[in-house]
């Protein structure tokens, strides 16, 4: 569940005009409550006679309009031997209704819908889409089918698939270090009768007991209209909402009315101490308490204490056990809370050789202080500050996971307010060291439950069991029952109005790339260096990693404490990523403290310090972090893949963090060169979407970074002119005890990402690009074998290999790999993309536009392509002829060229006792290299490791 303490667009406007001029350094930054006094989202509200209710907030920055529908059942609501079933009923509620039958994303994708999805969690089921405003009337008939007719849809068949999709979730979840976590915890702090008391995705026995008839009363039983509440949000208003939600949902039945079961917050008699084994790379301790819900008056005292304690970049937690006494490698502390009560938990992974019996007596020694003398005014604000410009940039969005449907939504189902969001801000405005600490000690100085999670063999559990062999039978596709007529037929869709992009240049010669937009007054800025993986010195691979992650460690005027702590009083984010062929460092910062968060930001990238000891403490770090993405089925596949596919190229330098022996001997002097070498003006462009002119933005940034020059020798990247020849095989990487398997594949095409991909990437979307590629479709939907499965061109900028990445369940690894050969292979040759399928994509994506543009984020990312692919900045604007211009045939032929099974490069991460005699039976060869070899592996596993198809594993 995402927590709303949120608040809208117009939360910094008043600042936006208070502080115009004021990019000077001695700017003082908002007040917290300035900020919250500023915050209102405008809304509307009427009931339906069946008990709906309809929330209505108009916000007309995009022709898009957010559909929200959240029910009052969620996990909480589930007896015993029916735990599991809200979530499978949020499964099956995708799968086709009465009036709607088949896949629910396939109408949706044709209208062109962005942010679709469902959820579900302890106290809620939810359902979500952003829909062009002309798609209206078609999302709301779609939406009120699966309300109000449903059951007839429900087959033995759709169930036996749903029950298989959501165990193959479970065992994804399962399958990632300290992934039986959050089963421990749960029956750590609640009796097994709670209504909090089993994880919201139930357990394998009750969804394999889960019957039809079971199923349909579940639905019947809570998923009425007078259970639900549905929020319209962006280019609509009531006049207009009324009629259209009275049409299509005003003659559904009220159902039974959902009764919120009581939930008393327990408290442990005692402290409770419990280790667990897993096959991780670090010691994890951890602490956690049940504390009161999001309606209680200590909710907001208790995200404050969670922030200070653990939250921040300057927590106590962090700056005691990470910076100082280098105790741990990563701390957090959150509180989570749910409409009934919380969660609030704390986090360390201890550093590999510490004592995890000394990091957790520090944890207790740090909270006990903190509940002793409670925290600071300074620390108070920094986090509310914080937690408030958050708020402000994810309500940029009319919907997805954080924008204003889900805070008008769960104000109106969880506190019978939808502007409770103002509440919870003018509380969290509120808070003082004393009223953080008196919550804190009615809550946190009860007993814990203190878990251990240590290295060793994964502890025996039951939900690790192999499914029963079921003979499930494709759901066939029904007819629409038509009872309500045809589908609504959708009206002219407004194109896409994307920002005029600007060009500058600073005296140094450093372009400036500029758009404006001005729905939050925010700015975000990405400084996009030349560099990447494939910038990563070859003898020496995780240097440019550790160099980033010491950028904000430490200038020559402030200590990493001290820009943590700056950070978070001009509530801005600083941060650092790399892709294959770019190194970026970002600010995001309210306008109005432009000029302080440029003065910060220009500091870390011109002066890092790189202090001897924090390259020290980092460096442990990162190699702990190595030690985690050598336990996970995914960072695995990371490490090895791209090296198989690209021998020979610089992308080949992909892993991950690093190479562990190469980051334990870096020093200082190899950071100072690479950061000298690579991140550097002439390397540079700056990219920038504010709500503030071109000409104070390359003021503001002139004044910082105009005089800034390059020292010493550029670095140079070397890429060859083709793509070598790869031979199609097997690598196994043997990871025991694994529930599940991933399945990646790779093959170099000889494309590079500055050639026009756009024909290939619409072709692949009837493959592997979406939710509905035949690939997805037929490993997830029909064989139920997998959570996903998704295949697409990675675009780089001298390469653009094709990619697929498959999880699976265990037992079935060598058949889905096998079904994966022949649906890529049957696109390719038999049975190429239908008219159906190119309609779908083509329509789909020029209707997604508006929806995809609709936040700065997303335009700031589309500029920052854009340059790298040397595509012209006006790309996204003329788009939609080039869309229309496509033709089926053509797109057919473009992929058959490209793509060819017969030469993928296929890793598999799983228990090789398991999954190897499946594989033997392909006809590929199968090379096994243990999951501990993988941190030094170069591009091929040992030859002693090569086994011929048919033998044993090794």
């Amino acid at each position: 569940m995402t927590k709303t303490r949120a608040l809208g667009g117009a939360a910094l406007l008043a600042l936006a005009s208070a502080g115009q001029a004021q990019t000077a350094p001695a700017a003082k930054p908002a007040s917290v409550s300035s900020l919250v006094q500023a915050v209102t989202i405008p809304y509307q509200q009427f009931v339906l006679k069946n008990g709906l209710r309809v929330i209505v907030s108009t916000d007309r920055k995009a022709p898009v309009v957010a559909v929200s529908v959240w029910y009052n059942v969620g996990s909480k609501f589930e007896p015993k031997g029916k735990t599991g079933f809200a979530h499978l009923f949020e499964h099956l509620m995708f799968n086709g209704s009465e009036n709607a039958p088949g896949d629910f994303f396939a109408p949706l994708k044709t209208v062109g819908a962005t942010d679709f999805n469902g959820t579900t969690y302890y106290d809620r089921t939810n359902y979500f889409e952003t829909v062009p405003t002309a798609a209206l009337p078609r999302a709301l008939f779609l939406e009120s089918d699966r309300m109000g007719y449903l059951t007839g849809a429900i087959t033995q068949a759709v169930l036996d698939e749903q029950r298989g999709v959501v165990q193959n979730e479970k065992r994804q979840g399962d399958n990632q270090p300290y992934g039986l976590t959050q089963y421990k915890v749960t029956e750590g702090l609640f009796p097994a009768t709670h209504p909090y008391g089993h994880t919201t995705i139930g357990s394998m026995a009750d969804l394999d007991a889960a019957s039809l008839q079971t199923v349909k009363d579940w639905f019947h039983d809570h998923y009425g209209p007078n259970n639900a509440v549905l929020v319209l949000a962006g280019d609509i208003d009531v006049a207009t909402a009324r009629p259209l939600v009275e049409k299509y949902f005003g003659g559904i039945a009220r159902g039974p009315q959902s009764v919120v079961p009581p939930a008393p917050i327990p408290t442990l008699p005692a402290p409770v101490a419990e280790t667990i084994k897993d096959r991780v790379a670090a010691v994890m301790v951890s602490r956690n308490w049940v504390v009161p819900g999001l309606n209680d008056k200590d909710g907001a005292a208790l995200d404050v204490a969670a922030g200070v304690l653990g939250g921040l970049a300057s927590s106590r937690l962090d700056n005691a056990l990470v910076k100082q006494e280098k105790l741990a490698v990563r701390v957090s502390a959150d509180n989570e809370s749910f409409s009934q009560l919380g969660l609030f938990q704390i986090r360390a992974i201890v550093r590999p050789g510490i004592d995890p019996a000394l990091v957790s007596r520090r944890v207790d020694e740090i909270v006990a202080e903190f509940l002793k003398n409670g925290p600071s005014a300074d620390e108070v604000s920094r986090y509310a500050t914080t937690a408030v410009a958050d708020k402000v940039r994810g309500l940029e969005s009319v919907g997805g996971f954080d924008g204003k449907a889900v805070t008008l939504a769960e104000g109106a189902l969880y506190s019978n307010d939808p502007g409770f969001y103002k509440k919870q801000l003018e509380e969290l405005a509120r808070q003082t060291p004393a009223s953080v600490k008196a919550a804190a000690d009615r809550w946190l100085g009860r007993p814990t439950y203190a878990l251990t999670v240590v290295p060793g063999p994964r502890d025996a559990y039951a939900e690790a069991k192999v499914p029963p062999k079921v003979d499930v039978v494709a759901a066939p596709e029904a007819a629409p029952k038509g009872t309500r007529g045809a589908l609504p037929a959708v009206g002219e869709v407004a194109g896409l109005s994307f920002p005029t992009v600007e060009r500058a240049r600073l005296s140094n010669g450093i372009e400036l790339v500029y758009a404006n937009r001005t729905a939050v007054p925010i700015t975000r800025l990405a400084l996009g260096f030349d560099a990447g993986v494939a910038a990563d010195v070859a003898d020496k691979l995780g240097t440019q990693q550790l160099t980033l992650n010491m950028m904000d460690e430490g200038t020559a005027t402030r200590d990493s404490i001290a820009i943590a702590e700056a950070k978070e009083r001009l509530g801005a984010q600083i941060g650092e990523a790399q892709s294959s062929d770019r190194t970026t460092l970002s600010l995001d910062v309210p306008s109005a403290n432009l000029g302080a968060g440029l003065d910060l930001f220009a500091d870390i990238v011109q002066h890092p310090a790189f202090a001897e000891a924090e390259v020290a403490r980092v460096r442990n770090q990162q190699l702990a972090q190595i030690g985690q993405e050598l336990t996970n089925p995914n960072g695995l596949v990371q490490r090895v893949l791209p090296k198989l596919v690209n021998p020979g190229s610089p992308y080949a330098k992909a892993s991950g963090s690093g190479d562990p022996a190469a980051v334990k001997a870096l020093t200082r002097a190899d950071l100072v060169a690479f950061q000298q070498a690579w991140l550097r003006p002439e390397k540079a462009k700056i990219f920038v979407v504010s709500d503030r002119p071109l000409s104070e933005v390359k003021a503001a940034l002139e004044a910082r970074f105009g005089s800034w020059r390059g020292t010493g020798p550029a670095g140079t990247k070397a890429f060859p002119a083709s793509s070598p020849t790869t031979r199609s095989r097997i690598v196994l990487i043997d990871r025991p005890d694994s529930p599940q398997s991933v399945i990646a594949a790779g093959q170099a095409t000889g494309l590079k990402g500055t050639e026009d991909l756009l024909p290939l990437i619409t072709a692949n979307d009837a493959l592997g690009g979406s939710f509905l590629g035949r690939i997805n479709m037929d490993i997830r939907e029909t064989k139920h074998w997998s959570y996903g499965v998704n295949g697409r061109f990675q675009q780089l900028e001298y390469a653009a290999p094709y990619i697929v990445s498959a999880p699976v369940q265990a037992d079935k690894t060598g058949a889905s790999l096998d079904a994966l050969r022949q649906d890529v292979r049957e696109f390719v040759t038999t049975k190429p993309m239908t008219q159906e399928e190119f309609d779908r994509a083509i329509t789909g994506g020029i209707r997604a536009l508006p929806g995809n543009f609709e936040t700065s984020p997303a335009v700031l990312g589309a500029m920052q392509a854009n340059d790298l692919f040397r595509r012209p900045d006006d790309y996204y604007a003329t788009i939609t002829q080039r869309y229309r211009a496509m033709t089926l045939p053509a797109l057919n032929a473009a992929i058959d060229r490209v793509v060819d099974p017969a030469k993928f490069v296929w890793v598999v991460v799983g228990d090789a006792k398991t999954v190897k005699p499946q594989l033997d039976t392909l006809g590929l060869p199968v090379e096994v290299m243990p999951a501990a070899s993988v941190a030094g592996a170069t591009a091929m596993p040992a030859a002693s490791a090569r086994t011929a198809p048919g033998a044993g594993v090794k």
